[in-house]
Parts: C-alpha cells; sequence; structure tokens
C-alpha cells in the first residue's frame, strides 16, 4: 500500500486557539516535529507552518495551515502542486467529534463529516476524497447547536491529558503509518483507550 507523503495537522492561529479541541490535529504535527527534531518554519507560499522530516528512510513533509479551519484547504492544495503529491498520499490528522476524548482512528478516504477544514481539502482537490485521516477522539457536546462552541473551547484537564496520550500512542506507529500499513497501525491504535 502507498504511504504517505504529506502530514497535515489541523487548527486554527493564534494563541486563543491553543490547545483548544479544534487543534488537535495541528498539536500532533507539533508532537512529530519535537520528536524527531525537526522545526517548523512559516512558509508563506504554502500558507502554513511547514516542515521536512525523514521518517522510516522516506522524505516527509510536515504542514500546519495557518489559514483557519474552514479555508485548510489553500495550504494543502499549495504544498501538493509544488511537490506534485497525489490526494492518496496525504495524511490529514484532525479532530472528531465521533470518537471519545482518548481514542483515536485512522482509516482511507470517506466523507467530511461535517468538518469545516476536511470540507474544504476535498473541495481543493477537485472532490477527491481518497487521502488519509487520522481522527483524534475529542467527544461530542450533545446536541449539534453546542458543536461551534464546543470545538473551539479548551478540553477539561483530564480530556486534555486523555487527548494527549492518544497523540503520543498513535506517534508509537508512525513508520507504519507514514509506510501505509495501516492495518497493522489500526489494529493496535483502534483498541487503545486511554
Amino acid at each position: 500500500m502507498t504511504g504517505f507523503k504529506l502530514l497535515v495537522g489541523l487548527g486554527n492561529p493564534g494563541s486563543e486557539y491553543e490547545n483548544t479541541r479544534h487543534n488537535a490535529g495541528a498539536q500532533w504535527i507539533e508532537a512529530l516535529a519535537r520528536q524527531s527534531q525537526c522545526s517548523l518554519r512559516t512558509e508563506k507560499k504554502f500558507f502554513g507552518q511547514f516542515g521536512k522530516v525523514s521518517i522510516a528512510g522516506e522524505e516527509c513533509y510536515l504542514l500546519i495551515p495557518t489559514t483557519y479551519m474552514n479555508l485548510s484547504g489553500k495550504a494543502v492544495q499549495a504544498v501538493c502542486q509544488f511537490y506534485k503529491i497525489p490526494p492518496e498520499q496525504i495524511l490529514v490528522i484532525h479532530d472528531e467529534l465521533d470518537i471519545p476524548p482518548g481514542t483515536a482512528k485512522l482509516k482511507k478516504g470517506g466523507g467530511h463529516g461535517g468538518h469545516n477544514g476536511l470540507k474544504d481539502i476535498i473541495a481543493r482537490l477537485s472532490n477527491n476524497r481518497e487521502f488519509g485521516r487520522l481522527r483524534i477522539g475529542i467527544g461530542h457536546p450533545g446536541h449539534a447547536s453546542q458543536v461551534a462552541n464546543y470545538v473551539l473551547k479548551k478540553a477539561s484537564q483530564d480530556e486534555y491529558r486523555k487527548i494527549e496520550q492518544t497523540i503520543d500512542e498513535s506517534l508509537r506507529y508512525i513508520d507504519d503509518i507514514v509506510g501505509g500499513n495501516l492495518n497493522t497501525v489500526m489494529n493496535q491504535l483502534h483498541s487503545f483507550k486511554a
């Protein structure tokens, strides 16, 4: 199976959004950059923070769009056009309402599930949905009308700890993720609960 060349962590820019639930994807990329001793630089032509890293002998690109969530596709599109990366080689890491904090799910392809970041990425990739997604569980507030407020708030200390543990756990499989050994990762990761 094809591996991933571009790893994209979704979030909103600015200190007021730091450590909010919606920024779980950006947090994941920051953790990977620290683990790989890669410094992310602001790259204007890519509308985001960008870095190159070697994982399992493969060169990968790390990206955190700095456009605001609902324009995330602009950054993804810019990197893909520059480096000629097909959608199948993109992994988007994002917060997921439908799974509880302390869990993560990996999958290839699918819809956007109402997630504005994914919605924009799909649109900018000419409606191609074949990119991978690593979904970091943040739980659901209980009612659709509360979602916007919920995702932009900081998680409780306990929830935040679970999200951090999930990020750490998923990063243990980074070589397999980048190598495209998704079934191996799914078997391990999907049974994990922080």
